[in-house]
Parts: C-alpha cells; sequence; structure tokens
C-alpha cells in the first residue's frame, strides 16, 4: 500500500514504513495472515497521548485546577476526539482488516479508527522520537483541548436552569440537538431547550453536551430579562 497521501495529510514522512503498516494492522487481519497487529503500538501510544496532552494542559491552561484539568484531558483522550482525528485524515483508506470487519458500504468502526490512531501515535514515536508525536498530537488536538477547556470551569448552567424553571413545582425541560453543522470531525451542533414544551433558547458548541450548556445559560439570560 502507498502511504504518501497519509503521511502528507498528517505532515510526517516514515522512514521506516513497515512500522506504519503495523500501525494500521488490525487484529482481524493480522490473525488471518498470522502477522502481529496494532494492539501493542496502541498501548503505548496511549499512554504517549495522556502524558503530552497532560503536559500541554498544565503549560497552557495555569488557571485550571488539578481536577478540572482531568476532566479536559477525559474529554480529549477519548474514542471521539481520537475518531475525529482518523475520520481528517482517512485513515480507513489505509487501515488493514480483516474479512470480518471490512465494511460493506459502511465506515469503518470508530472504536477500531481511534485506536489506529493511537498505534500512529507510538509508530511517530519509534520513527522518530517524542517530540515528533509531540507535535502530531498537539496539532490535531489543540482545538479540542480548547472546546473542552471553555467549558470545564463553567457553572452547570443546566442544573441552575432547571432549579429556576421549578422553583414553583415541577416542569417538562428537554433538550434537543435540532442541528449539526460541518464535517465530522469538526462538527458545531446546535441545541435547543424546551420548557413545557416551550422553547426557551437556542446554544450552540463541538459536542452535545457543551451545546445543551450553552442553551441553558441563554435561557437563564432570558429569563433574567423578564
Amino acid at each position: 500500500m502507498d502511504f504518501r497521501n497519509l503521511e502528507e495529510s498528517i505532515g510526517y514522512y516514515f522512514k521506516d514504513e513497515a512500522i506504519l503498516k503495523k500501525a494500521l494492522t488490525h487484529t482481524s487481519y493480522a490473525y488471518e495472515n498470522k502477522i502481529e497487529s496494532n494492539e501493542k503500538l496502541e498501548f503505548l501510544g496511549d499512554s504517549i497521548l495522556e502524558y503530552i496532552s497532560s503536559k500541554y494542559i498544565y503549560n497552557n491552561y495555569p488557571k485550571l485546577k488539578e481536577g478540572e484539568m482531568t476532566k479536559v484531558r477525559a474529554a480529549v483522550v477519548c474514542e471521539n476526539s481520537l475518531y475525529k482525528v482518523a475520520m481528517k485524515h482517512n485513515f480507513s483508506d489505509f487501515l488493514y482488516l480483516g474479512k470480518s470487519q471490512k465494511p460493506k458500504n459502511k465506515e469503518v468502526r470508530p472504536a477500531i479508527l481511534a485506536d489506529s490512531v493511537e498505534a500512529v501515535i507510538a509508530a511517530i514515536y519509534f520513527d522518530a522520537g517524542l517530540d515528533e508525536a509531540e507535535r502530531f498530537i498537539i496539532d490535531n488536538l489543540k482545538g479540542e483541548i480548547k472546546a473542552a477547556s471553555a467549558h470545564v470551569g463553567m457553572k452547570d448552567y443546566k442544573t441552575v436552569l432547571q432549579e429556576k424553571l421549578q422553583v414553583h413545582g415541577a416542569v417538562d425541560i428537554k433538550y434537543n440537538i435540532i442541528k449539526e453543522v460541518g464535517p465530522d470531525h469538526d462538527k458545531d451542533f446546535v441545541a435547543e431547550v424546551l420548557c413545557n414544551n416551550k422553547a426557551l433558547a437556542q446554544g450552540t458548541g463541538k459536542n452535545k453536551k457543551s451545546a445543551e450548556m450553552d442553551a441553558a445559560k441563554k435561557a437563564l439570560s432570558v429569563i433574567k430579562k423578564k
């Protein structure tokens, strides 16, 4: 397989393409062909990702408390964030998958794509060292870190809104995602909050939770003005 398009996309050209191939070899393909899979690289890549993201959060977000830093890292070092990275660079076009995992007019499972990103991180580390692995991680995840940090310290506006609306008794509060804008790796979500089926406000965010939180925040502003 020719990896040049992938290497161009991620901004790194491997000296040893064998390790890149291993990083993209799913267990299903490895079993069928009696070769080593990317599982061990994935294990190491996960640790490198945790370390680099922790260091970046520590150095760039000094106002965050320890618990808040942990929450930001958890929001970034997760399947959804890594799946976005894989989609951004079209990892699915380069994966070695066994017959059981080859999609039939469907996308490759998000978990497989997310795991392959961790394996590629380890492959870059072995091929070029920690600095290059760090560059790849930060280039691809600093936006997710910024988005997560923007909401981690805020009040739970959904809880505050619920308390305000229920001060005179129980009401029915619902949140709906009414729109998704942009490609899979960089989506914006629009949420609407309703009270007893009456729309109160809309909010936006890089994930469903933050969009709902923004909708609750704006609803509180509307209530205060009344």
